[in-house]
């Protein structure tokens, strides 16, 4: 395969009058090939495509849909080095985090692979119908989950792979059922482009329609307002920025006929060291720190960019082992040169805020696009009076807040918004004491983590990255994880339906080979 600027509509190559280029953020300079921008007539093609081919796409025997997510795993890994050397190229990755994205990204796609076959996401239920039962009978009753339509998925900046074209949103989309149309991120266009030739093949291979997959792409907001309005699109998954995802969510919400959107948008993941932890491993816990706040240049959704410790001598040691990790911490090339000034903008507004005082910095560098790691402190009050010191600064950049007692805790865990992640450091005498929090850390975020970092996102059955608002546009869903299939599936109930009628899972002669419901008791196949 080579990379040719093309969209990629229900299996057409197709070339437009406008283009762009994407650019290295290593270098700041352009990178050759011109990539062609989708307008709405494009967009309206390829949403009219997947609508047409729905029916017969979700429709497919379980084993067909399954043989197809493992296709496009097979053909991702026969990119082999083409695929990384563009990736690295367009966002300045290092090639060992390609790689492992590489590797996650085909993982996940035959993780949904055994999630089809084994059926358990169709919710199969049976009541059989009684007849006799006084006062009134009851009719035959059965009840499966649906595919709900087809999908748009916007690719995110920060994970060229596992989160955009092929990523989770896509995997779990077409497990269920639903065509999927990507908005490919304008920030790497070329792993797009192959990503998305490596789908269309697969298309093409296990013979099945072409509207299932397009790829559209561009660089202005008029081609993800176009894609959020088109009629045939039945929801939406997004990973980005905050004022992107509310941005959507209002357009999706405007349509004659509204659509979920299922957005992933930002967090802070707060992370509590409790008194006894921090006492006893105040050295340890500040390297894992500031290891999981550099990391990727800090551009990861689960970045823990706010502390919250007690003030008094174990916060002493801390801040000097803090210090020292910072000292010798390199700066990273970010992902994009617009990513790179949003961070300036962020770290600006941070250092000049009232009452805020900065903790250190690490390395400097005079590279194109580099992220020197940042960590500044401020108290409770301030930063609960502050409204801007919430924000997600996108980068490695981190907020200590310190507290003098329990009741400000109490306060300062109360006022935090919606989060992706909490974490705490604990120790066997600071349990108690978390547990008086759990409560209301439930009540917070998606996923809760005891002396670790929450950076590194497993991809199983019972992750859960999704979070009250504004981490997430849904706080009933994950985006990571065999549960983000529920996305986009809708219950169907069938009443007094002939056999011969019936959808196959529910008939009497295949209901068995799943395990299902009868009168709301569990059975195994």
């Amino acid at each position: 395969m080579h990379i040719t600027g093309n969209l990629l509509i229900a299996g057409q190559a197709i070339q437009t009058s406008k283009t762009y280029k994407a650019i290295n953020p290593v270098t700041n300079q352009e990178l050759d090939t011109e990539f062609y921008c989708a307008n709405q007539e494009h967009i309206d093609q390829a949403c009219k495509a997947a609508f047409e081919d729905f029916d017969s796409y979700r429709s497919l025997p379980l084993e067909k849909r399954a043989e197809f997510l493992d296709k496009i795993a097979e053909n991702i890994e026969d990119l082999g080095d083409i695929l990384t050397t563009q990736t690295r190229l367009e966002t300045g990755l290092p090639e060992a985090r390609v790689k492992g994205e590489t590797g996650r990204t085909v993982n996940q796609l035959r993780l949904f692979s055994s999630v089809v076959r084994q059926g358990d996401w169709m919710d199969l239920r049976f009541d059989p119908a009684l007849p006799e039962r006084a006062p009134l009978p009851r009719p035959d009753l059965r009840q499966r989950r649906i595919a709900i339509g087809p999908v748009a998925v916007f690719g995110a900046s920060n994970f060229p792979l596992a989160f955009s074209v092929a990523g989770g949103d896509t995997a779990s989309a077409l497990a269920a059922g639903c065509p999927v149309v990507v908005k490919a991120h304008p920030s790497h266009p070329g792993t797009s482009e192959l990503i998305g030739q490596a789908i269309t093949k697969a298309v093409k291979e296990c013979g099945l329609p072409s509207g299932v997959f397009s790829l559209i792409g561009g660089t202005g907001n008029d081609v993800g307002e176009f894609l959020v309005k088109n009629p045939y699109i039945c929801a939406i998954g997004f990973t980005g920025s905050m004022s992107g995802g509310t941005a959507l969510m209002r357009l999706a919400s405007e349509r004659p006929i509204p659509i979920p959107i299922f957005a992933e948008m930002g967090s802070i993941n707060p992370v509590y060291l409790f008194e006894h932890a921090l006492q006893r491993r105040a050295e340890a816990i500040a390297k894992g720190f500031v290891a999981s706040l550099s990391m990727s240049a800090g551009q990861l959704c689960t970045n823990p960019g706010l502390i919250i410790v007690k003030s008094g001598t174990a916060l002493d040691d801390f801040l000097k082992y803090v210090k020292e990790e910072l000292a010798q911490t390199p700066t990273s090339t970010m992902l994009s040169p617009s990513i790179h000034q949003a961070f300036l903008k962020g770290i600006q507004r941070l250092t000049t805020t009232k009452n805020v005082e900065v903790v250190g910095t690490g390395k400097d560098s005079s590279s194109p696009n580099q992220c020197q790691t940042l960590i500044c402190q401020t108290d409770v009050q301030t930063f609960m009076n502050t409204p801007c010191l919430s924000e997600e600064i996108f980068g490695a950049a981190a907020l200590i807040v310190t507290y003098d007692n329990i009741d400000e805790l109490h306060q300062l865990t109360e006022n935090l918004q919606g989060q992706l992640t909490i974490t705490l450091h604990i120790d066997p005498e600071d349990i108690q004491t978390a547990q008086s929090f759990m409560p209301i850390m439930e009540r917070k975020a998606g996923r809760i983590l005891v002396n670790g970092w929450p950076t590194g996102v497993e991809v199983s059955s019972t992750m859960v990255h999704g979070g009250p608002f504004p981490s997430t546009s849904d706080n009933r869903m994950t985006s990571v994880g065999t549960a983000a299939i529920e996305r986009f599936l809708r219950p169907i109930c069938y009443q007094n339906f002939p056999s011969s009628l019936l959808p196959i899972p529910l008939k009497d002669t295949s209901i068995s080979d799943f395990n299902h419901r009868v009168d709301g008791k569990y059975v195994k196949k």
